[in-house]
């Protein structure tokens, strides 16, 4: 442990001593969740003592830190045995007031109160995007365990917490709705000189429709791509897809789709680009494309909100709670209907600047700092004893 302090008994008051698994911290989602949460923790909370439990090699990251901020390093790896004992050895020697799981996964033993976030249970709910049964019966046994042994648990939408509620058959009393919020990187507009500078030396021409996201297939990028070229059926218009994320084995196949329908000069896989990059690449975007067929959140759509980019998402799942109103929704399913919002987008300036206007307004109400203050708030309660509010919300 990295600057150690001394930890007084459980149960003493204040400070309290709280533990955050933060060894998810590079990851895409999770990773975005878990920098942002430390951060304004941070800045919210100078009383309680943080140890944040860190894989090898991510200490530096979070060097800059208040003094009641410090790191434990945890090697073992994410989703294996060794780690529910590992963790739960950690927490019993530390003498953790509070432990907060910032995914599904929770160690064997539990020395104290626990708050749990679940992002999403896409596995439960798409078991066919999981590689075999094994994985799915390890993700529900662990879900499931989460939920049963939490004293709270932390949805990032309402959609989750209903998921949760119907596939788990609860209540709803201990699960409370904390919103992402969006990075303020993509709340400051960029001079338009930083963005032609970005987009020249990533190769991007303008104009541009853009997706954003990694392989997996709830995803959604083959039909992506067979609307993009159905769109291009129904109307002439010169903008390129651009696709930016990690491609992990299937760049192939969107390159095989698009050579089968005509447009493989039109699509550019950018492959992962450098988290300094994404502001640049929607701000510059005509239209963001998101149809995926399952968010708990959905990141991307409200970081493209906010940089003013239009967005098409789908009318399903957390991203219709987040974007109705706000975006134009589609039917992921839909190829024609995705086609068709393409081209009404790329054609129809005055339904352009309605939906930039629209999701800039939306974007302002999803604030890191207020997720904060309400995870604080919850472990609060949880140290208090207070008992789940009745209606859970």
């Amino acid at each position: 442990m990295r600057g150690a302090f001394t930890t007084p008994p459980r149960g003493s008051g204040l400070p309290h001593t709280i533990a955050i698994d933060a060894r998810k911290l590079r990851d895409f989602g999770i990773g975005t969740y878990v920098r942002n949460l430390i951060r304004h923790l941070a800045e919210l909370d100078g009383e309680n003592r943080y140890l944040l439990l860190t894989a090898p090699g991510d200490r530096e990251r979070l060097a800059d830190l208040p003094s009641n901020f410090r790191t434990v390093t945890v090697r073992s790896p994410v989703y294996s045995l060794r780690e529910l004992v590992t963790l739960s050895w950690r927490l019993y020697r530390l003498r953790v007031d509070l432990y907060h799981s910032t995914h599904y996964v929770l160690p064997a033993v539990l020395p104290c109160p626990v708050v749990v976030t679940i992002h999403d249970i896409i596995h439960l709910l798409y078991p066919e995007f999981l590689p075999n049964r094994l994985a799915f019966y390890y993700a529900e046994r662990m879900i499931r365990r989460a939920v049963n042994r939490s004293d709270r648990i932390i949805a990032v939408s309402e959609n989750t917490r209903k998921d949760l509620m119907r596939y788990f058959r609860l209540s709803g009393e201990k699960i409370e709705v904390v919103y992402n919020g969006i990075d303020e990187a993509f709340l400051t507009p960029l001079p338009g000189d930083v963005v032609e500078r970005w987009l020249r030396d990533l190769g991007v021409p303008r104009p541009y429709l853009l997706f954003v996201g990694n392989p997996k297939p709830h995803k959604n990028l083959d039909n992506v791509v067979k609307a993009y070229a159905k769109a291009l059926e129904l109307h002439d218009f010169p903008h390129p897809l651009v696709c930016v994320g990690d491609r992990g084995g299937v760049e192939l196949k969107v390159r095989l789709r698009a050579q089968q329908l005509g447009i493989e000069d039109r699509i550019l896989l950018l492959g992962h680009v450098a988290q300094e990059a994404l502001p640049a690449l929607y701000q510059g975007a005509s239209v963001f494309l998101y149809p995926t067929l399952y968010e708990g959140f959905g990141l991307p759509v409200v970081e493209a909100m906010a940089s003013g980019a239009p967005v098409i998402t789908s009318n399903t799942s957390a991203l219709k709670e987040i974007a109705a109103g706000y975006a134009h929704l589609v039917n992921p399913l839909d190829v024609d209907g995705i086609a068709r919002a393409i081209v009404q987008c790329v054609s129809d300036e005055d339904h352009r600047a309605s939906l930039r206007s629209l999701g800039l307004r939306r974007a302002r109400e999803f604030r890191w700092q207020r997720a904060a203050e309400q995870t604080l708030a919850i472990y609060r309660r949880v140290l208090d004893g207070e008992a789940p509010a009745e209606d859970g919300g």
